[in-house]
């Protein structure tokens, strides 16, 4: 029997901003994702979002498999990957042909135009408008408190960008090479590379979340110049043909992607272990047994109590409680770090104490 045990005022409540910025965002991706239909026929574009969306659900776990110890809200995670998908997409597009425009005006050959546009011009338009999602989302503290929080937004945003941007490549290749050069496309862009853009804009994501946390501005710009200078890399190997060059961007690229991995695991840990400080300050309560402390301070048994609780069909319940003690522990975090009001800190300390306790009844 699923619950909803948290209370109102633990849900964050959604901007009109934000709102306003989720519905335009869908309906330019929509926008673009026609105009491409009407361009391009209905088979190739049928094929096109076949092969687009093909390794998307593979790629969302990824990315949200990394945020399973404190999930994000759902809408903030929407948000920014309709943001990649919409805005950042049609203003790309817009800025870059009229960059390409100035180009041309100064005298330059189409040769060097396209170049131009494709490894200067594309990512550092691009990384700017992905990375505005997260300034965006910069605006509620609350929901960036840490570099995997950072990483997860940036993620969701280079996917969305990626995904409508890939519909486009395919279908290109269709019109020129037919299914055989839209699967050789997909090859290149779905299989070899497919988290080029999250891991990319990941670093403009750890800059802003370094902002948040720390009051380091000087990260944002810091982490903007790092995506840009990926992105520029892979475009600049793929742009010369080089096979020496293309394996050099790879391999960087991956180096990146490992050492993200490895930030969201020692950041992980590291909040596990503080759990270990903060909660048997909450034994008096009887919510937390010693039993129970055992198993949220280690995230192969939180694993297991999990797996327990969804075969005895008490999987939401158990989940809610985990996430409560979480979230009570980043309070902990944020109010030293922020010195926090205690009526405010009391007022959310008591919301999270009452959904374990109704989990616990479950």
């Amino acid at each position: 029997m699923a619950v909803d045990l948290r209370p109102p005022a633990l849900a964050p409540r959604p901007s009109l901003r934000l709102l306003l910025g989720l519905g335009i965002s869908s309906a330019l991706a929509a926008l673009v994702l026609t105009v491409m239909l009407l361009s391009g026929g209905p088979v190739g574009w049928g094929l096109s979002m076949l092969l687009a969306l093909a390794p998307l659900p593979i790629l969302l776990s990824a990315v949200l498999g990394l945020d399973r110890l404190e999930p994000e809200p759902r809408l903030y995670l929407g948000f920014a990957f309709a943001w990649g998908a919409g805005v950042a997409i049609v203003l790309g597009i817009a800025l870059t042909m009229a960059g390409e425009a100035v180009v041309a005006g100064l005298g330059y050959s189409a040769g060097v135009t396209n170049d131009v546009g494709t490894v200067v011009l594309a990512p550092v338009i691009e990384e700017a408008l992905k990375g505005a999602a997260l300034l965006a989302l910069l605006r509620r503290r609350r929901e960036i408190d840490g570099l995997t929080d950072g990483i997860i937004y940036a993620g969701m945003a280079g996917l969305g960008f990626a995904a409508v941007e890939n519909v486009g490549y395919y279908l290109g290749s269709f019109g020129q090479g037919g299914i055989d050069g839209a699967v050789a496309t997909f090859v290149l862009r779905g299989v070899i590379s497919p988290l080029g853009h999250p891991v990319y804009t990941s670093l403009i994501g750890i800059g802003v979340a370094y902002a948040a946390v720390r009051r380091r501005y000087w990260a944002i710009p810091l982490g903007y110049l790092g995506a840009v200078s990926l992105h520029m890399l892979w475009n600049g190997s793929a742009t010369t043909g080089s096979p020496a060059f293309f394996g050099l961007a790879y391999l960087v690229i991956m180096a990146v992607l490992v050492v993200l991995i490895l930030v969201t695991v020692r950041e992980r840990r590291a909040l596990v272990a503080r759990m270990g400080d903060v909660l048997p300050r909450y034994q008096g309560t009887g919510l937390l047994s010693p039993q129970d402390l055992g198993m949220l301070t280690t995230l192969k048994a939180r694993k297991h109590a999990r797996a327990w609780a969804k075969k005895a069909g008490l999987g939401r319940a158990m989940s809610d409680y985990q996430q409560a003690a979480t979230e009570l522990t980043m309070l902990h975090v944020r109010a030293e770090r922020e010195r926090m009001d205690l009526n405010s800190f009391a007022a959310e300390r008591d919301a999270l104490l009452d959904v374990m306790a109704r989990a616990r009844r479950w």
